[in-house]
């Protein structure tokens, strides 16, 4: 049957002169390192360098809330280009990242799992391209308090 679904996708692909670089890719994240099963994730996905790593005002962002469990999250088609994903560990369910004197008192992680220092990681440490296939980004969730 997949057999049958790749020459139907690529006789679509030849008809409309489209190649297979320029089509929505799935994407999805696999999350690690949650330490429970409280509250929700908040994850958002942006190709927007300025509303990286919030995305609240991308006319673009998808943003995603999901139950605090570790594994696989499947977040849907994306045109081609370059990602970030930023996510957050909402224990409380407040819908927020908390934080003690700047520290963030909830986990946080990012696509490409950039090194955590004074900050939010730039967009060009945690971009990643979307090009011709389908793409999972492994995120380890970092907890500071």
């Amino acid at each position: 049957m997949k057999a049958g679904r790749a020459a139907l996708l690529a006789g679509m692909m030849a008809l409309t002169g489209a190649a297979p670089t320029d089509l929505p890719q799935p994407l999805s994240i696999d999350l690690l390192g949650l330490r429970s099963e409280r509250g929700q994730v908040l994850i958002c996905v942006t190709r927007r360098p300025d509303h990286f790593p919030d995305c609240r005002d991308d006319p673009e962002k998808r943003h995603f809330s999901v139950p605090a469990k570790g594994g696989d999250v499947a977040l849907g088609l994306v045109d081609p280009g370059n990602y970030a994903i930023a996510i957050i560990h909402d224990e409380n369910g407040n819908g927020r990242l908390d934080t003690f004197v700047g520290i963030p008192r909830e986990g946080v992680g990012f696509s490409r799992n950039p090194a955590l220092r004074f900050g939010a990681p730039s967009f060009r440490s945690a971009s990643f391209p979307i090009a011709g296939s389908a793409v999972e980004q492994d995120v380890r969730l970092k907890y500071f308090l």
